[in-house]
Order: C-alpha cells, then structure tokens, then sequence
C-alpha cells in the first residue's frame, strides 16, 4: 500500500465527513464535489470543488484525472462515471452497480432474477395507470428513482389515497406486516473477499420514515442473522460491487426474510460501528475499493444509535440542547455533522450509546433522545 493514496467523492454530505475522517488515519487524502457551498465536508476535505453531480461534464471533469472515485448519495451521472471507467478510474461502487440500484424498479428485477426473497411488486408507469388497475389494499408505491430517506414513498390503504399518488413511473409492492426491519452491512474487495457485519435492528420514525433508533447486535435467534449475513453476501457477489453496501430487510411475523432496498455506499443503518464495531463501516469501505485485507466486523460492545433530527417548527442556525447533560453519560459518542442550519427533520448528526448490558444501552438512548434537541 502507498502511503500517500488519494481519494475523490462525488457528494459532501456527512457520510463523505465520516468517510473523510476514517481516510485521515490511512493517510488517505480526499477531494470533494457537491453543490452545497457550505457542504459538512468543505472544512475536511483536501480539496472541496462546488459543482454539480448529477451535470455529465461536472462529474467528468472532476473525475478525469483521479485514481479512485466513490460516492456517498446514489443521485450522481452514472454516464461520466462509465466514461472515467473506460478511460482507467478505479470508480467503486462501479457504474453499472450505481445504475442498478438508482432505479428500484431495476433493483426488483435483480431480486428476482438472483432469486433473492423480496416482496411482490409490479411496475406502474403513471398514476393513470395505476388508478386503472385491480387492486387490492393496502400496498406500497415507490417511485423507481430519487427517492431517499423515505421520500418517494406512498402508503396507499385505499381507493381514497389515489388521488396522491406518485404520477411518475414507479412500482407498487405488497404491504408486507413485518414483525421488525433489520439491515446487513457487507463488503467486497477488488479481489472478491467478502464480509458481513452483526444484523443491527431498526425503528423508524413514522413520519419521517427514516431511521430512528438502531439496534446492534441484534437479538434475533442466530438462525435468522446467519440468513441475513448469507443474503447480504449473496447479493454482494451477484453485484461484483466493489466497497460497501446496505442490504435493508423486512422479517416477517411467520419469520421470513425479505430483501427490501439496497445502498452501494456507507449507510445510517451502519453509523453505529465506528465505536461500536473492531472495523466501522467507513473503513471497510476505505479498505475494500483500496482491494486491502477486509477488516473484523464482529461487535466490540452493545450499541444503539440515535438519529440527531431537527426538532419540529425550527428553522435556521442550530442550536442543540442538552447536549452538556448527555456528555456527562458514560459510553455516550456524539457526531455532530457540521450543518449550520436546521429544518424539520433534517439529519443534523447520531449519537451511538455503549454499555455491556443491552437493555442499559437502550435505555441510556432513550434518555438521549429525551434531552438532546435541536432548535434554532
């Protein structure tokens, strides 16, 4: 390994902060690109560049004289990231994958060709078409591309709610009663060694539909996590992906696994294991689109974490309450993600709580999301 590697990341958000921050200790020197002129990567990154990621020539340009290229959102120009490929950019996750999983129509059939339990769906091109189908309710409509931390998501219960539907291509999938929605984080090197993380258990907040409060590891019998581990690794080498990839699932009441979503890139469901993990999810990544050693995933301690939201009807410069009294608790890690304004239910950081006894962990949580606010 050299010791002066450098890195481009198309998007600044807080997953290229993490990533930046877990970069720092191999040495690794990162250049950004994002939109957002006061992006939370700007004061890390090496090199930050405002531009577009979704604009051909932004993206190319950018990537052009780089070694090796990721991403830390899906929404980028899949078109550059397949010229750079074929002009010798190592781009991990590689194009084709990004390409797959942007659209989640695409994402089903790949469940279904690879014989990966999902649940049943069917691909509507409009809301006039959906209308004029037999239907039975309630079911889901995703919108096949853009949608993110659970927007382009519709429940529709009735013949009523139709008239909200998405008018734009999508798919519609049975409305599963799950028991508990769970995730896998996996990597794969360059050289094809794979590696699954513990199987973390999540709440979601049902407003926002996005990620609350994560579990890890989780109590399920170990049947279920060796079948979800099975699964993420499975669908890892169908991919050939190259780096890390969130396999979200659904568990039944009668104890089936379902493949809900994948994300080729570090993921919420993963934010525990920077403490909580031997090896975090940001520096699997590092180490697989590297084609490095994978590093040991197993748990070091019960973690829970807590997502840091911007608290109903505040808006503007952030303010965050209590946070002096939960730095007074034991085992209790703060990430805070450099964004100076707040908004309704925006991602402003995560907390991760450790304690040997996992019922102590999830009780210290529930005393962080008592007292930690964010205001403005």
């Amino acid at each position: 390994m050299q010791g002066d590697l450098k890195l481009s990341i198309l998007g600044g958000g807080q997953l290229g902060r993490m990533l930046i921050q877990e970069a720092i200790n191999f040495n690794i020197s990162c250049r950004v690109l994002d939109p957002d002129a006061d992006a939370p990567c700007k004061s890390i990154a090496h090199e930050f560049i405002q531009g577009s990621i979704t604009d051909f020539d932004t993206v190319y340009s950018f990537g052009k004289n780089a070694t090796h290229l990721t991403i830390e959102i899906e929404k980028v120009n899949v078109d550059a990231l397949e010229k750079l490929e074929k002009e010798g950019v190592n781009v991990y996750p590689q194009s084709r994958v990004i390409r797959l999983i942007q659209d989640k129509g695409t994402q089903k059939h790949f469940f279904k060709e690879n014989d990966i339990p999902t649940a049943s769906f069917e691909l509507i091109g409009n809301r006039q078409e959906l209308i004029s189908k037999q239907l039975n309710f309630p079911f889901i409509q995703k919108l096949r591309k853009d949608g993110y931390d659970g927007k382009g998501v519709y429940k529709v219960r009735s013949e009523a709610d139709l008239t909200d539907a998405f008018d734009a291509p999508s798919l519609i999938e049975e409305w599963i009663d799950f028991k508990q929605e769970v995730a896998v984080m996996v990597a794969r090197n360059e050289s094809g060694e794979t590696k699954a993380f513990p199987l973390v258990e999540m709440d979601f907040n049902p407003h926002l539909n996005l990620v609350e409060f994560l579990v890890s590891p989780s109590e399920l019998p170990k049947t279920i996590e060796e079948e979800a581990q099975n699964l993420a690794e499975k669908i890892a080498q169908k991919l050939q992906i190259v780096g890390i990839l969130a396999v979200e699932m659904f568990l039944t009441k009668d104890g089936k696994l379902l493949v809900n979503e994948l994300a080729p890139r570090p993921h919420n469901s993963g934010h525990h294991s920077i403490e909580g993990n031997y090896t975090s999810q940001f520096e699997q990544h590092l180490r697989a689109i590297f084609n490095l050693p994978l590093g040991d995933t197993e748990s070091i301690n019960h973690a829970v974490m807590v997502n840091v939201l911007g608290e109903d009807g505040f808006e503007g410069i952030a303010v965050y309450e209590g946070l002096e009294q939960i730095l007074k608790m034991s085992g209790v890690y703060v990430h805070l993600y450099g964004k100076k304004f707040t908004k309704p239910g925006r991602k402003m950081g995560h907390v991760t709580i450790l304690d040997e006894e996992r019922e102590a962990a999830i009780a210290k949580a529930r005393k962080v999301q008592e007292l930690l606010k964010v205001k403005a």
